[in-house]
């Protein structure tokens, strides 16, 4: 397997777990899929198993208010999931690993890990940052009906949380990645808000 000579050597990143040594893979699985916003040399499709891509995290800025909190997307335990890794190369992997905690850790929504990968005929130890439980943004395990029924009417300073819903689906699909739970959140939403 790619990476196993493990180094604490990022320990600088608070939270973040020791990585594999040399290039790093990072797994992207929402928006680091089509806008990834760090340096790297390579995007292949992978699965990564015993997680999901779920609408776990509440927004209480960008897509919704403390108020009225929307959901944005979250990566939870239980079943798989299909998405993005990325390959970094040494020389990057500091900045993009800045990059990321700017991007991803300020509120301490999720907790980095380093879990295995598949893309093609190759298994990879990546980078993925999974919805923490202990998290106050935790949503939990919402069904579809209640997810789609919150995302229906928050917005927030990004816009209303449905259009980041069809944003995520639109760059899925042409991703060629196929999310049907995601697509039958959207149809519910649409229903709830009378679309």
């Amino acid at each position: 397997m790619a990476g196993a000579d493990v180094t604490a050597r990022h320990a600088a990143h608070p939270h973040c777990p020791p990585l594999p040594g040399g290039d790093l893979w990072v797994f992207a699985y929402g928006s680091l899929m089509w806008n990834p916003d760090f340096p790297h040399v390579e995007a292949r499709q992978a699965l990564l198993r015993g997680y999901h891509r779920s609408f776990c995290i509440w927004s209480g800025r960008y897509r919704g208010t403390p108020q009225n909190p929307g959901l944005v997307l979250g990566l939870d335990r239980g079943g798989a999931c299909r998405g993005i890794v990325y390959r970094v190369a040494t020389v990057d992997v500091e900045e993009a690993l800045r990059l990321l905690w700017v991007r991803e850790m300020r509120r301490l929504t999720y907790r980095p890990r380093v879990v295995n990968v598949a893309h093609d005929a190759a298994v990879v130890a990546a980078l993925a940052f999974t919805a923490d439980p202990r998290s106050a943004s935790y949503a939990g395990r919402l069904t579809d009906a209640e997810a789609a029924a919150r995302i229906a009417v928050s917005a927030g300073e990004r816009g209303p949380n449905i259009d980041y819903l069809a944003n995520t689906l639109r760059h899925l699909d042409e991703l060629g990645v196929r999310d049907d739970r995601l697509h039958r959140i959207y149809a519910h939403a649409r229903a709830h808000a009378g679309d």
